[in-house]
Parts: structure tokens; sequence; C-alpha cells
């Protein structure tokens, strides 16, 4: 089906002067669309990831109308949330005749980055996460699908690691990766910090991201302050130290993913300071104590299983992530683990940090 056809399929009047593909992006195929004056991103829904597309926009759908309701009086609904066009069947997508599926949204007008490029923009991007976290902090959190099961289940995750160990048919790589398969199976009770306390009631269930990397957030292009948060694809049920952990990993390595060399590899405490400053003025409040105590371990926590993610998948055959060349889950898990190390060394720093602030906002 052409594109034009697909775009008819929505509550949208007009032609479109202008359908261009856009590259970025893992997931799903986008488009940006022209319409007359305004301006729309159509999306295909990659169901081999999401398998259950009602679940996942209606997740998108009402934390979206619940961010609308909590917009302080001038704010721009059209900038400052991500507002969905329903199909003319009234669903909110459109089912192609190769049984795709498509939804569509108004384009924001905004600049996003991909990593770290100036100073201050780590802070902004935490006060953006945090102020996410703030206005869904009485959202439901229960009535969430979870798009993909057990995403930032650590205990699940650690039980899919250990059998990939056990079950490994690959008996060099079982080799040499020994080290870190000890390092990480003598971990075990770092999987249970998020779900235990959520278990206990120490801490609540959360509306979270989990994918809370700096490109997912719209900047306004002149002062570069958060505009919006996106890519709501994996919006569910969790805990806070899953969103904050993973900024953290992902920002303020002071190496890539997938960095060979781990001598370049630590955490930037400096840049973990910045974020926990916006984090903690973006919530507002919102966080308990439990919460704010284990902030830091948020950190570790989503290190240390992303790190089982990769190796397990390494001994696995590579059959998850996509790779570069044979070595590169190893090299992946190994980056992650050096960081994990680092984490662990200065954790009571960190704790410093969260503690700093917590006492300045009081």
């Amino acid at each position: 089906m052409e594109i034009t056809e697909i775009i008819s399929r929505f509550k949208i009047d007009g032609e479109p002067s202008e359908i261009k593909q856009l590259t970025a992006g893992n997931i799903n195929r986008t488009y940006r669309v022209r319409i007359g004056e305004r301006k729309y991103i159509l999306q295909n829904i990659n169901v081999n990831v999401f398998h259950d597309p009602d679940a996942l926009m209606n997740n998108i759908i009402g934390v979206c109308e619940h961010l609308r309701s909590k917009l302080p009086a001038g704010a721009d609904p059209l900038r400052e949330t991500m507002n969905f066009i329903d199909a003319r069947d009234g669903r909110h997508y459109f089912v192609d005749e190769d049984g795709k599926y498509w939804r569509m949204y108004v384009y924001i007008d905004a600049i996003s980055y991909q990593s770290i490029t100036k100073p201050g923009l780590f802070y902004k991007a935490g006060k953006a996460f945090g102020r996410f976290q703030s206005m869904l902090a009485d959202y439901p959190a229960e009535t969430l699908a979870e798009t993909i099961p057990n995403f930032h289940n650590t205990p699940s995750r650690f039980e899919d690691f250990r059998k990939a160990v056990e079950n490994c048919r690959l008996p060099e790589r079982l080799s040499e990766s020994k080290e870190l398969i000890d390092a990480l199976l003598s971990r075990e009770k770092l999987a249970h910090i998020a779900t235990d306390a959520i278990a206990s009631g120490e801490m609540p269930l959360r509306v979270t991201h989990n994918d809370t990397k700096l490109n997912n957030i719209l900047m306004d292009k002149d002062t570069e302050e958060g505009l919006c948060v996106i890519d709501l694809d994996t919006v569910m049920p969790g805990s806070v130290l899953y969103d904050f952990g993973d900024a953290i990993r992902f920002g303020a390595s002071t190496a890539a993913e997938d960095e060979p060399d781990v001598s370049k590899i630590a955490l930037d405490t400096a840049l973990f300071d910045e974020f926990t400053l916006g984090f903690l003025e973006g919530t507002n409040g919102a966080l308990n104590s439990c919460e704010l105590s284990l902030l830091p371990e948020g950190a570790l926590l989503l290190t240390y299983e992303q790190a089982m993610r990769f190796l397990g998948d390494y001994l696995n055959g590579d059959t998850y992530f996509k790779i570069d060349y044979p070595e590169h889950n190893l090299v992946r898990a190994r980056a992650q683990v050096t960081l994990l190390f680092d984490i662990e060394k200065k954790l009571p720093e960190l704790h410093g940090i969260v503690e700093k602030y917590i006492k300045e906002n009081h």
C-alpha cells in the first residue's frame, strides 16, 4: 500500500505536500509528513518487538492524556506532549493490507541530542525525566500493560543469564567469559534491589519510561530546555530506579557502550552530579525516602542488568542484539562489567551527591 493511501486512513484533511523517511530510530520505520501548514510523524509499529499494538497504544494514549492534564497554564500541549491522530475507523492505529500497523502523531519542531556535547545538557535531561516522573506520580501504574514482559525484572534477567551459562553450547565462549560470568553470578543480590523494595511496599510501583537516553527528550531550539519526553513504547509499570539508573549508565559513562579499551571506561561523577541535580529538581518532592536513598543503586542495578543481557546473548550465540563482529557482545559485556566495578567503588561518593541535593531542597 502506498504511503499516501496509508496517510489518508487517518483523520486528517488535505493532501500531503511532503513525505520524508527519517533515518533515526532502530525499531520503527518513520516518516515525516507535511499536510497544509502542519507536520506529522507516521510510524510503522514493529510488531516483532511489540506483540500487542492495542496494549501498546492504550498505554501511550493514557499516559499522554494524563501528561496533558498536568501541564501548567500557558503551556503548549502540541509541543509539550505527544498528540496522536486516530485512524478513520476510530482506532489508535491503522492496519494495512499486509497486516502492518501504522500510527500518526503531530510533529514537534524541536531538537534532540545523541550525546552530551556541552555543559548543562545532562542537567536539563535530568530535569526533563524528573518532571516526567513527577507529572505521572499519581497515574495508576498497575493499569499499564507490560509491552515487553519482564523488561527490567532483574531477578528474571538473572535467571535468564544463569540458564545461558548452564545451556551454553559454545565452550570457547564459555571459557573466555569465565571471569565475567563469575563476577556477575556472584552479585545475584544486586538483582533484587528494586523488586524486593516494591514487593515490601517500601518503594511504590511507578510509571517508568524504561529507555531514558538523551535522544528521547525533545528540547527547545532556543533555550535547550526539555520540552517533551518521547518514544513511549516502553512505558510500563516499574521503579524510578530503572529510569534514573539507565540514564546514568548510558549518559554518565566516559566511553561508549561497546568501547573495547576498558581503561577508558569509568563513571563520570560530575555528570552524575549534574543529572541528579536536574532529576531531583524535576521530580519536585515526588519520590519517597526509600527511592531517594537507592538512586545510586539504580545505576548499579541497570549496569548489572545490561552486562548480563550482553553476556547472556554472547553465550546464546548472538540471537538478540545486532552485532558488527563476532566478539561484539563480549566487548559490550566487558565494558558494562568495568563500569559496574567503577560504580561500586564510587558508591559512597554517589550517595553523598544525592544527600547533598536532598538537604539543599529541604
